[in-house]
């Protein structure tokens, strides 16, 4: 995913200034680039018309991230690139319908949010062209979103680490934690 686009520029380099990535740029799938601490997901699975995918395609789709949320049950950051992802997120781990509207982390560039069960979710806008080119999303602003996922992670692998902030981030309503849609 995002490979060969403005997107994936923007995404690859990030992560690898950040140390998620080996390579600052991934062009094809056997360019030797691997990943560290980071997990690359999807909300739609194809390419939607207009790269808008409806809500039908994402509720099509959010089987496949239900599972990998199961799979990957040692996650403790979240970064969702935009309101789809967030939404997608937020419905396939299960707490969408579990907490009222006022009750859910906001959607805004560079908002973080304790989960219930622990998670840190942390919201940005997408590296789209519409987004970049216009300035509504800065590298300024797309680093702090990394900066701030790597402190978290160092902070979630080494409790000893101080200075992340982690501890004074907003703390969503804590009930037991809901199974995900779809789950057994």
């Amino acid at each position: 995913m995002f490979t060969g686009d403005s997107s994936g520029a923007w995404l690859w380099e990030a992560l690898h200034r950040f140390g998620f990535a080996s390579h600052p740029v991934s062009l094809h799938r056997d360019d030797g680039l691997t990943l560290t601490d980071c997990w690359i997901t999807a909300a739609a699975r194809c390419a939607p018309p207009d790269n808008k995918p409806d809500r039908a395609e994402l509720e099509r789709c959010r089987t496949f991230l239900v599972r990998e949320i199961a799979l990957l049950d040692r996650v403790q950051v979240v970064v969702a690139l935009g309101r789809v992802a967030y939404e997608s997120w937020l419905k396939a781990a299960g707490w969408w319908d579990r907490r009222p509207a006022r009750e859910r982390p906001p959607f805004s560039h560079g908002a973080e949010a304790v989960l219930p069960d622990g998670r840190l979710l942390i919201t940005s806008f997408h590296p789209s062209r519409q987004n970049t080119n216009t300035g509504r999303l800065t590298r300024a602003m797309w680093y702090a979103v990394f900066r701030s996922a790597r402190d978290a992670v160092r902070t979630a692998t080494d409790p000893a680490s101080e200075g992340s902030g982690v501890s004074e981030r907003r703390v969503i309503s804590r009930r037991d934690r809901p199974k995900p849609s779809g789950r057994k």
